[in-house]
């Protein structure tokens, strides 16, 4: 996470260069893809994207509101689609919760954690990041995202918002059923935004702001963009006509997506993108001043606090609005996220208080993040016992990151943004392929052709395309990280000077004070 002898880094270097090119070969290698499509997503008549790959089942009211045309006589033109009020609603609704998220839930968990004399540059860095990003989401991001192109990025359909008006439509996870594009613009981009937003937590304390501006926008543009598009894009379930249609679909979908990765609401695309980011930010940029020889401690862990519990809150519509229809999945995706949270919180409290004696409020607080972290890949896709199960899970060895690994990686991660959501979100991401089977209570794999749950699942064969959703993930996040930061040191600069980080970044970066004497 900081300055290094040239031995160290060279070392680091080549370790990030070996995962690049071993995540780079899964690009190529034959995978064990065992059904038509993985999962619901959305796409209008603009070709637009869904949040989740795979939630599971559609209601019963939706399907059946998706079937008019289908009784319809056969030389009849179909109707014309109608949105639907109440899921547009709660795509909307979710889209606000994701933003609160942000702001002020992350703010304040940040906030807490950094000491008195940076708290107003950490609150300001994300403030500043979301509103940068969302700006571009506006300007290319979208467009490149979630409209057609090729199966690494997306098409130039709507640079500049383009056609995104009240009258533009988007699908939802069902056949006919619709949402104004606008909702899920919004909701999208506050994904976005958030994922950004984490990664300045990894090297919080010592980071020029004009750096951070600088290093987000090409971030953003050329690892955050090809991922969403590769995980989410696809032509819509009412492209699958039928099986005949199938392979002209999966040809005009992202790369993993084709390939049968499952990532309900962002393990891959938003927490392993953001941590690696993170984590190579911290070996370029160095380690604080006095890191391993001063006490460096958060200065409000009530802050803290409250910041996890907007997180908590927000993630709901997190994940829940990543169904993207008012019914069944958003449901069983809300409670899965209530439970494995829980479960987080109650391993990462217990394990503290049995390795050292008592439970913190930190290590509570931060298992719950844990929690939320591990569970977004599988929210719409496993039952209740999974979720339990997996929440469980992520509290120990998130836990591990922030302690053993931290200490194995050598990188001073200020905010702990791998050892939470890198560690949570690549055991979330390989972990949904254990329990979205249907033999332990998930959903499995949604066939759009029959609008129906395939019958078949194999366990290994979808372990090992979640690996390799996970290995392109680092190789690409890396990659652009490293080349990103290069980029950033050699314009405006990275790193604020040793008498600058001593004074503290609220000062001496944005001349104003949290606290005053």
């Amino acid at each position: 996470m900081k300055t290094r002898h040239a031995a160290g880094w060279r070392t680091r270097l080549h370790a990030l260069s070996l995962v690049a090119t071993f995540a780079l070969a899964a690009l190529v290698a034959p995978t064990a893809w065992a059904q038509t499509a993985p999962a619901p997503d959305a796409a209008p008549t603009t070709a637009t994207e869904a949040a989740a790959t795979a939630p599971a089942a559609v209601d019963a009211q939706s399907a059946e509101a998706a079937t008019p045309a289908a009784q319809a006589p056969a030389d009849a033109d179909p109707p014309a689609p109608t949105i639907s009020k109440p899921d547009t609603v709660w795509v909307l609704v979710c889209a606000a919760m994701v933003i609160f998220m942000t702001l002020p839930g992350l703010a304040l968990f940040y906030g807490g954690l950094v000491r008195s004399k940076n708290v107003l540059s950490i609150l300001i860095q994300n403030l500043a990041v979301f509103s940068l990003v969302a700006v571009l989401w506006a300007l290319y991001g979208y467009s490149l995202a979630f409209t057609e192109g090729n199966a690494f990025i997306g098409g130039t359909d709507r640079l500049f918002a383009a056609g995104l008006d009240a009258a533009s439509i988007g699908a939802t996870f069902t056949k006919g059923v619709y949402i104004p594009e606008l909702a899920f613009f919004v909701f999208q981009g506050a994904f976005a935004c958030i994922t950004c937003a984490l990664i300045v937590g990894a090297f919080a304390e010592r980071v020029k702001f004009a750096g951070v501006m600088l290093f987000t926008v090409l971030w953003f543009t050329f690892a955050y963009l090809p991922i969403a598009h590769m995980v989410w894009f696809f032509p819509g379930p009412d492209a699958f006509t039928s099986n005949e249609a199938v392979p002209g679909v999966l040809a005009k979908s992202g790369y993993l997506w084709a390939k049968g990765a499952l990532d309900f609401a962002g393990g891959t695309v938003v927490h392993i993108n953001a941590a690696i980011a993170g984590l190579v930010g911290a070996y370029v940029i160095g380690k604080r001043t006095g890191y391993g020889r001063e006490a460096i401690k958060p200065h409000n862990l009530t802050q803290t606090m409250v910041g996890a519990s907007i997180l908590w809150f927000g993630w709901f519509g997190f994940n829940a609005g990543s169904a993207l229809e008012a019914g069944g999945v958003a449901a069983i995706a809300f409670v899965n996220t209530f439970l494995a949270t829980a479960a987080a919180v109650v391993a990462w409290s217990a394990v503290e208080w049995i390795t050292k004696g008592k439970p913190s409020l930190l290590g509570a607080a931060s298992g719950a993040v844990g929690g939320l972290v591990v569970i977004t890949p599988a929210a719409g896709l496993v039952g209740l016992n999974g979720a339990l199960a997996m929440g469980a899970i992520a509290g120990v060895v998130c836990l591990w990151g922030v302690s053993g690994l931290k200490k194995l990686l050598g990188a001073d991660d200020s905010l702990d943004v791998f050892g939470v959501h890198g560690v949570g979100g690549i055991s979330g991401a390989l972990l949904t392929g254990v329990f979205a089977s249907p033999a332990l209570g998930g959903a499995g794999i949604w066939d759009y052709v029959t609008e129906t749950a395939s019958s078949e699942y194999a366990i290994g064969a979808q372990v090992w395309i979640q690996a390799q959703a996970v290995l392109i993930t680092v190789a690409i996040s890396s990659v652009v990280a490293l080349l990103a930061y290069l980029i950033v040191k050699a314009t405006v600069g990275l790193r604020v000077s040793v008498e600058a980080e001593r004074e503290g970044l609220d000062i001496t970066s944005h001349g104003e004070a949290a606290y005053e004497a």
